[in-house]
């Protein structure tokens, strides 16, 4: 029997659900050297968590997170709980000398994502930030081709993640509050393309150029109350920003949650000397591909189902060609590369750490900056 690595995780909805499949899923499909096993489930609704503990499969759970730390049985703690509390519980943890994945964006603030990125530095367990749409075949692909010199000198970045779930009705859940989330659709999206551009160029933004935030719906329900009772929304509900890449190309990123006819438009394209990729979310299962060294007369963008076992990264654990996978498999995929790097092996994709992470959050912060000012913000000034 290979070696087991005891997980515990902190958070039982949305991103629970989630993490949770994944850690069921990853040694059914991927040959590991380290296997996963469910060990304990914290979260603060105590009524529900045992329920949720039976469905999911952990062997065991507590309302009180902070016992975890002392328990010498966890190897690796997975915090999937807002944004306010990602260093609090991710920092207890690592300085107990456990591993630590945390739900993205790093932290609430950058100083909170510093303070997450210097006790990793000192820490003996690794770090992992779950930015799973790095684990899209498709998006795996946009990078290899990137780098193998496919698209050559990158001219144009383009970036959008538009939602329409954060209209009038929806209530004033935590993500619409700046103490718990930090920041709005700015962080929950911006965040995802912010590094999903970083990772497919492998270069970092050296200024953010201009930038525009807006919140359109000022107040909403508070949710639980007797009546219609309304309570401010203190984050942005888009943010539009430009950038500059330290090899040259510009950059465009945008994110809304009032994006209205969109559901979870995570898209990206880049435009390159030699050619150009193109990814949206909706349609997971395919990049586009162009190539601009091919004849003029017959050249055109190019369809490519990354689904093939040979050939896509990924592709070999999952199901025939052309038999499509989901948003589901982009945390097993991840599982299985946090295994794989606990394991003494490389992952099939770069993993980003809490440091890998902190740059993206800088990102982040230079773009409120940029916006609060109406000025152009060197990352160098953004520390």
């Amino acid at each position: 029997m290979g070696r087991c690595c005891n997980v515990a995780l902190i958070g039982q909805q949305f991103m629970g659900r989630a993490h949770s499949n994944a850690y069921l899923k990853a040694p059914r499909f991927f040959d590991l050297p380290v296997k996963p096993v469910m060990h304990t489930v914290a979260a603060r609704d105590a009524k529900t968590l045992g329920e949720f503990a039976r469905r999911w499969g952990w062997g065991k759970h507590a309302a009180d997170w902070q016992g975890i730390a002392s328990d010498s049985e966890v190897d690796l703690v997975d915090v999937s709980t807002p944004n306010d509390v990602h260093a609090e519980q991710a920092i207890a943890m690592l300085e107990a000398g456990k591993h630590a994945a945390c739900e993205k964006p790093l932290a609430d603030t950058l100083q909170n994502a510093r303070a997450m990125r210097s006790a990793a530095s000192k820490a003996k367990g690794k770090t992992f930030v779950w930015f799973n749409y790095r684990r899209c075949p498709a998006v795996a692909l946009a990078q290899e081709l990137a780098q193998e010199g496919r698209l050559g000198r990158v001219y144009h970045v383009r970036a959008q993640y538009l939602q329409s779930w954060g209209g009038p009705d929806t209530p004033l859940v935590w993500r619409f509050s700046r103490k718990r989330a930090g920041s709005g659709a700015h962080g929950d999206l911006n965040a995802h393309i912010i590094d999903m551009a970083r990772f497919i160029l492998g270069d970092e933004i050296t200024e953010v150029t201009g930038a525009i935030t807006e919140t359109f719906v000022k107040r909403r329900v508070k949710p639980g109350c007797k009546g219609r009772v309304l309570g401010r929304s203190s984050v942005d509900d888009c943010v539009l920003f430009l950038a500059r890449f330290r090899k040259g190309a510009a950059a465009s990123f945008e994110a809304t949650r009032l994006a209205t006819g969109n559901q979870n438009a995570n898209f990206i394209e880049v435009n390159g000397e030699h050619g150009a990729i193109r990814f949206n979310f909706e349609d997971m299962n395919l990049l586009w591909y162009f190539d601009n060294r091919e004849d003029p007369r017959t050249a055109g963008w190019r369809r490519i189902m990354c689904t093939s076992a040979e050939h896509h990264p990924y592709a070999e654990a999952w199901w025939p060609d052309a038999h499509v996978i989901g948003y589901e498999h982009t945390f097993v995929n991840m599982v299985a590369d946090i295994m794989r790097v606990l394991g003494g092996r490389k992952p099939v994709v770069p993993l980003p750490d809490f440091a890998d992470a902190y740059e993206t959050q800088r990102v982040l912060e230079a773009a409120l900056l940029a916006a609060e000012n109406r000025c152009a913000i060197k990352m160098r000034e953004v520390k």
